[in-house]
């Protein structure tokens, strides 16, 4: 009896996770054909570096694939496409009641207001931090030595509000807090039981700022699948098995032109801005995030586009997607093709980051410490072991007077934690490469865009050391070091 109840109990979990997941089909039964879009993907392929896509037609996958070692399960930071889940959150607590789209955003903060704010600050609504449009010139910043609200409300306010259209993260923030302040808990917790449960969307995590509130504009981890759940909800307008989760006026609302910013018909950044959502060409919306991290709703061609990558031109994989992707959905099923499903299959499934170059092996390099000279990357000692039977070298570094080994697979990718200049320590896959006397090292945060390629030359008795990012806010190539072996 409890052998029989057992296995009731793991069919039931079995199922309970299969049907949290979209269901699956064949592109041509769904309309796609599967040559275009094997095109696409050899197309963003030659991008460097994408994470991953999943294509959804009439509510069903029919093509997925992850550039190993990214996968599906694994999160991955989706910055601000975060943005979109967060003005989910607000029409949602505007549908309980709990705020007003109008209302005033110094109402729920009057505690942090200036003594005398401005009647452009006064002004400012729920609404006009929706649509970045809160009249302020310049984003305020975001430090750890004051509340992210109290400097936002202290920031100037030039325009009135609705008028004056900036991209702008600190609003974003500020919904958050609002929300927090409405209903006494993060828009992480706030959500969790009324659209990530539904979605099964499983073990979201959420950032937060030095004061305990869901960063809001960013900070938001999720699987690929995920981003094509929330997608295909609004797809849906609000539905997800016959509930209405989100308020379908508010999915109106949201994914509509709120405010114009810009002209230019080639730049899906010039399409309008809907409430925390972007216009795009094509009849099309998304969200998205810094580095190629995109949720693409197609209304008229029934479909959901998911990507997560780390690329610097976020606009030509959106060109890729235009001329690649939107000609392959067809308005009816088409004949099946299977093999040309089993070629984009094939393709799908083994595709990777691209590894360091492997064309040599240089077993004379030596096993010393190099010690560098006081550098702004905090860069003391590096040294590099050998394993032969393993398969691997470890990349063996002190920064800051933190020692850690980075295990680097030898032409393939060797799992592990590491931490790296600003990214703490978290999941790492890592590869090595020689070329002659040169060690080159693919540090891959596989939950992030970034992916860190170091490179090892000797000179005499010196150790040239150089390294840099796929992405960054900033400078991604760092100033050459120079060690000396001990």
């Amino acid at each position: 009896m409890k052998t029989r109840c057992l296995v009731v109990l793991i069919v039931s979990i079995t199922s309970v996770c299969r049907s949290a997941d979209l269901p699956r089909s064949n592109p041509e039964a769904e309309g796609v054909s599967s040559p275009a879009v094997l095109s696409f993907i050899e197309a963003v392929d030659n991008v460097d570096s994408m994470h991953s896509f999943m294509l959804v037609r009439h509510g069903r996958v029919v093509a997925e694939g992850w550039w190993s070692p990214y996968r599906a399960g694994a999160r991955h930071s989706l910055y601000s496409l975060s943005k979109s889940f967060t003005s989910t959150a607000v029409g949602l607590a505007i549908a309980e009641g709990k705020l007003k789209l109008d209302d005033e955003v110094l109402k729920f903060f009057l505690d942090e207001a200036p003594s005398e704010p401005s009647v452009n600050l006064q002004a400012m609504r729920v609404s006009d931090l929706l649509r970045m449009s809160t009249g302020q010139q310049t984003e305020p910043p975001r430090t750890a030595g004051e509340p992210w609200t109290k400097t936002f409300l202290a920031h100037s306010v030039p325009f009135k509000p609705g008028t004056h259209f900036l991209y702008n993260t600190s609003a974003t923030y500020m919904q958050s807090a609002i929300v927090q302040k409405a209903t006494g808990q993060t828009v992480l917790d706030y959500l969790r039981p009324r659209l990530f449960e539904p979605l099964g969307i499983d073990a979201p995590t959420w950032e937060t700022s030095p004061q305990g509130i869901s960063t809001g504009g960013y900070g938001l981890s999720i699987r690929t699948e995920d981003i094509a759940k929330f997608g295909q909800l609004y797809l849906q307008k609000g539905k997800w098995h016959d509930k209405q989760l989100v308020p379908a006026a508010w999915i109106e609302a949201a994914t509509a032109q709120q405010t114009s910013n810009g002209s230019n018909p080639d730049s899906d950044w010039d399409q309008g801005y809907g409430y925390q959502f972007w216009r795009c060409r094509n009849g099309a919306y998304r969200g998205d995030g810094a580095f190629g991290q995109y949720c693409i709703v197609l209304p008229e061609q029934d479909a959901v586009i998911a990507i997560t990558s780390g690329v610097k031109d976020m606009q030509a994989i959106l060109n890729l997607v235009w001329q690649k992707l939107l000609p392959a959905l067809n308005s009816s099923t088409l004949a099946s093709d299977d093999e040309a499903n089993r070629k984009l299959q094939q393709t799908l499934q083994g595709l990777t980051v691209r590894l360091p170059e492997n064309i040599s092996e240089h077993s004379k390099f030596p096993e010393k410490k190099y010690t560098f000279p006081a550098n702004e990357l905090k860069l003391e000692t590096v040294a590099l072991e050998r394993d032969a039977a393993g398969g691997h070298e470890t990349l063996l570094t002190r920064v800051a007077g933190v020692e850690q080994q980075i295990a680097c697979g030898r032409g393939k990718w060797h799992e592990g934690l590491a931490a790296w200049g600003p990214l703490v320590q978290q999941p790492v896959a890592a590869a090595a490469g020689w070329s002659n006397d040169e060690f080159t090292a693919k540090i891959c945060f596989y939950e992030t865009p970034f992916i860190i390629t170091v490179r090892l030359k000797l000179s005499g008795d010196e150790l040239i050391f150089n390294s840099e990012s796929n992405v960054g806010f900033g400078r991604t190539k760092q100033p050459e070091l120079v060690g000396k072996s001990q």
